[in-house]
């Protein structure tokens, strides 16, 4: 059995393509929900030519957790025309083994749940912090039990420099790499410092306080495509799994056999 795992962003969608609990491959490409199903599967055709895969043949099964629900729908679509069966989709009906507790579950983005459903296998009986580093940054706490509590979303890396670029007439854009140092020697340095180090200091201050709320044993980890150039700057994030909502798509295909949904 070979799984198309797709996780659609605001920004980007990444997908990767298992074999049984394995992660074969793994692409990523910038999200454009006016993509058609058509567009789509030509798109995906093409990554999955790079492997040597294609639609007819190998791929059994497709998994898909997305914020931008043009995109969903369109995938759907492809999935069934190209494919010929049917996706799973994280959404209200399907198993994922894990309680939602927040006010308005259907409100929880698909990722989140893909997140906590990984981040809840990956340590069992014990409290959770995930740390997504994407278009926005959500830290997202999953108690011990295998409950989502909910969590806090803030700008991410990309989101707070463009709103200070697009916001001050003298600063340039900037590459979002990690200064030499902190104190900033030009306008460059300084502008990357205050971004690196203060999303850094952001992160570090919601996940204490959510840490602080927790109580007990909690284990923190980060995910997301800026997690590479973010998480080592964080006190408190002790593991980076940048497959980590892909693996969470892939349990939920397991507990979803055919679609199936209660």
């Amino acid at each position: 059995m070979m799984l198309l795992a797709v996780d659609i962003g605001n920004t980007q969608t990444h997908l990767g393509v298992f074999e049984k609990d394995q992660l074969r491959h793994e692409w990523r490409a910038s999200t454009d929900a006016r993509r058609t199903a058509d567009e789509l599967a030509l798109m995906f055709g093409e990554f999955l030519a790079l492997a040597e895969l294609s639609f007819s043949r190998q791929i059994t099964g497709v998994a898909i957790s997305s914020v931008v629900p043009r995109a969903t729908q369109e995938l759907r679509e492809m999935t069934s025309r190209y494919f010929g069966f049917p996706a799973v989709v994280v959404e209200p009906g399907v198993k994922t083994g894990i309680s939602i507790m927040t006010d308005s579950p259907r409100e929880v983005g698909a990722d989140r749940i893909a997140n906590a459903v990984a981040a809840h296998a990956m340590f069992p009986g014990q409290h959770k912090v995930i740390v997504d580093f994407g278009t926005a940054i959500t830290v997202d706490a999953v108690s011990a039990k295998g409950e989502y509590l909910g969590g806090a979303i803030a700008p991410g890396l990309d989101t707070a420099a463009h709103a200070l670029f697009a916001s001050t007439a003298q600063l340039p854009r900037v590459e979002l790499v990690e200064p030499v140092g902190v104190i900033g020697k030009s306008t460059v340095s300084s502008v990357q410092s205050g971004i690196i180090y203060g999303t850094a200091g952001l992160v570090d201050g919601l996940v204490d306080r959510v840490v602080e709320d927790l109580g007990g044993d909690v284990r923190i980890v980060a995910t997301g495509g800026m997690a590479p150039v973010l998480a080592r700057h964080c006190r408190t994030i002790e593991r980076t799994e940048p497959m980590l909502t892909l693996e969470g798509l892939r349990l939920i295909f397991d507990r979803n056999p055919n679609g199936a949904t209660s």
